[in-house]
């Protein structure tokens, strides 16, 4: 795909991404999003690999990503999940702690482009993308993450600005 022109890739794990990706990002221009969950111990790889990281959930992550940026002088663009259905098995910061969350974000000086968000399986996502969207305004953020092979047609719709559609390109993962 590269080579028709095609310059944005989401890798959902770290580990499979640096393999992957390690030798072509040193000679292809290309961008790499981080669009599953990020842990803790795998953050200074992803800060050297990923331009983007979907996933940002936490305190301790974001300190974590902040260290790693000022060693290795480069800035991400970064998403903030928010657990847009409040579902206990899910990760993301609860939307009521939103706010404060990102200006602690905002502190670190982490540059925070927009919100994310995997609405309930067994719900319609549009409710939920329209409220990512609307906290996504209130916080004056321009990118939106959501949407995936399921659902992005209605993520489009509600304002999403990167969707998630590897299944539909490449297949469901073995």
């Amino acid at each position: 795909m590269i080579e028709y022109g095609h310059k944005d890739y989401g890798e959902n794990k770290v580990q499979e991404a640096n393999e992957k990706w390690h030798e072509i990002k040193k000679v292809k221009n290309v961008s790499l999003h981080l669009i599953g969950g990020l842990q803790s111990n795998k953050v200074k790889i992803a800060v050297k690999l990923f331009d983007y990281i979907h996933s940002l959930d936490s305190i301790k992550l974001a300190n974590k990503i902040a260290i790693q940026e000022k060693e290795l002088n480069k800035k991400l663009k970064i998403f903030i999940q928010v657990n847009i259905g409040n579902e206990k098995q899910k990760s993301g910061v609860d939307k009521n702690e939103l706010l404060d969350f990102y200006n602690y974000c905002k502190n670190l000086e982490l540059n925070i482009i927009g919100l994310m968000c995997i609405p309930p399986l067994d719900e319609p996502s549009e409710k939920y993308f329209k409220e990512l969207q609307e906290l996504n305004k209130k916080l004056n953020l321009n990118e939106l993450s959501m949407g995936m092979s399921s659902d992005y047609i209605n993520a489009i719709e509600n304002g999403s600005t990167q969707i998630r559609i590897g299944s539909n390109i490449f297949g469901n993962r073995n």
